[in-house]
């Protein structure tokens, strides 16, 4: 059964540590993703924007200047506003979810996109509250009971907090 475990981070060095420590585990990066404020500004990451909706909702691909070699690893790096949110770091496959909350509404965008992703609604309603207030976002897709497991027991060993596991939607095959 193919799922995602989720949690939530403090600090960049904790969420830096578990995407590392993943990947030594042999997650791949497109299997992990990264939510975060971006809370370090202009001068510690370079942006390239494009604009992507008249509301001004703005993805770009971050230079790493700044970034940590493990949120550099992870696929698809980008800086994306929210209208009403602010500035966030988003990586791996929730920036292109997340691209297409920030040209939604700003009630409920990260939430939809994680609903949109499988997680259930009443968690991602907790997880969009958390992240609104600074919180960082990391989830894993796995594919088997021993990846949970190891995804879980990573989350585990570097106090992230509210670890979950949400089933992944499906296209019917009809």
């Amino acid at each position: 059964m193919k799922a995602s475990v989720y949690c939530m981070t403090h600090t960049l060095e904790q969420t830096e540590a578990i995407v590392a420590d993943l990947k030594r585990a042999g997650f791949g990066r497109q299997d992990v993703s990264a939510l975060l404020p971006d809370l370090r500004g202009t001068r510690d990451f370079a942006y390239e924007h494009d604009t992507k909706a008249p509301e001004g909702a703005t993805a770009g691909g971050v230079a790493g200047l700044g970034a940590g070699a493990a949120l550099g690893w992870l696929a698809g790096i980008g800086a994306l506003a929210i209208p009403g949110m602010g500035s966030f770091i988003a990586a791996g496959p929730v920036m292109s979810a997340l691209s297409g909350a920030a040209l939604g509404t700003t009630a409920g965008g990260i939430a939809g996109a994680l609903v949109g992703a499988g997680m259930p609604e009443f968690e991602a309603r907790r997880f969009d509250g958390k992240i609104r207030q600074g919180g960082m976002l990391i989830s894993v897709h796995v594919e088997s009971a021993n990846q949970r497991k190891a995804a879980r027991g990573i989350f585990e060993q570097h106090h992230a907090e509210d670890i979950t596991t949400g089933t992944e939607a499906h296209a019917s095959t009809r």
